[in-house]
């Protein structure tokens, strides 16, 4: 079962937000919450799969909230997807900055909420390649030239080294599957096994590391 906190000040969207889970059966709310410090007691209390976090809310914004929470240590196994009305690069840049595993329009359609929800919780992100731009181009414009290695990138091997780059080009795991000429599983398997190696949350973060260590440029 998949627990999901709802994070959002009005109302009756946390209405329509639950209603959607609890009426599917692999899915279940595990509380709600109408400001940021409320949502990140409420993650700390109720420790979730999946965190469903409005960017704009009274107190402390969800991007604070989301930062508070990928910080603490006995939480580092919550997932974060950030809501908004508002599509600002800035937004996608801050959020996945500040650990947030994936970024969703509140437009979206529920089936790709749902979608949203068992990726960010089987460890999947939602990266796609137009975000992962946004992600490289922001740390382009903000830090040109500083770099600082992974110290755990000496780990990988040649091939989880060559994914991770393509990973945080911005490809799929199919994409990547046909650029190397491997199967998309192996694909798959090579971008987990970065992931672990690098004590990264997700895919999300790799792009970080990625970028930070010179590998993306």
């Amino acid at each position: 079962m998949i627990t999901v906190l709802i994070a959002d000040d009005q109302e009756l969207v946390r209405f329509g937000l639950r209603t959607l889970i609890d009426n599917e059966d692999d899915l279940a709310c595990a509380g709600e919450a109408a400001d940021g410090l409320a949502a990140v007691a409420a993650a700390t209390r109720t420790r979730p799969d999946v965190v469903l976090m409005d960017v704009r809310m009274p107190g402390i914004d969800g991007l604070e909230a989301t930062r508070r929470i990928t910080a603490d240590p006995a939480l580092a196994a919550v997932r974060i997807i950030v809501l908004t009305t508002f599509e600002h690069d800035q937004y996608v840049f801050d959020a996945l900055r500040h650990g947030a595993s994936g970024f969703l329009l509140k437009d979206a359609s529920p089936g790709d909420l749902l979608r949203a929800i068992r990726t960010v919780a089987d460890g999947g992100a939602l990266m796609s390649p137009s975000v992962t731009r946004t992600l490289v181009r922001e740390f382009v414009t903000l830090a040109p030239r500083v770099t600082t290695p992974h110290p755990l990138l000496p780990s990988l091997t040649d091939r989880e080294r060559e994914t991770l780059v393509l990973a945080a080009e911005g490809l799929s795991n199919d994409e990547i599957a046909e650029r190397l000429g491997i199967s998309v599983a192996t694909a798959r398997t090579h971008v987990g096994r970065a992931i672990t190696k690098l004590g990264a949350r997700d895919r999300a973060q790799l792009v970080v590391f990625a970028y930070r260590s010179g590998l993306v440029r």
